[in-house]
């Protein structure tokens, strides 16, 4: 992949799965201002390695995006959709984000808020199975 005529490497330990120091402001001003299906999805299913133990950071700078979730030894980004992305123009830039973000190895999963808040089991189901979809492929 290439951004402005540079290569993008996929995301990786050893460049910080492409952590956007730029956008750490913003990205820290979101943390403290999360909706309520993420806080939600943060406190019951995320948060001190409930998941299957997986750390999970929430608000991550990933190239020119702020994940909602990032697991980096996952490779998994996890995204909690509000009514906004139902736009015609925020679906198409979402499309774009999640292309990008594939690109550089990762997995995007994504919840719209309803789900989160009205059947965060199910979600947590979704994620369980992704995890040990993943620990089985894992050498």
């Amino acid at each position: 992949m290439t951004k402005n005529n540079q290569t993008v490497h996929p995301a990786s330990k050893s460049n910080n799965y492409h952590y956007n120091k730029k956008l750490q402001r913003y990205a820290n001003e979101l943390r403290h201002n999360m909706t309520k299906a993420e806080a939600c999805l943060w406190k019951y299913v995320l948060k001190a390695g409930q998941l299957h133990g997986y750390k999970f950071r929430r608000q991550r700078p990933v190239l020119n995006y702020i994940a909602d979730f990032m697991c980096p030894e996952l490779m998994l980004i996890i995204e909690v959709d509000g009514i906004t992305h139902l736009n015609e123009g925020v679906v198409k830039n979402d499309e774009i984000r999640q292309e990008v973000l594939e690109k550089i190895g990762f997995t995007v999963l994504r919840f719209n808020d309803d789900e989160v808040l009205k059947d965060i089991r199910n979600v947590e189901r979704v994620l369980d199975a992704y995890v040990e979809e993943y620990e089985m492929k894992r050498p």
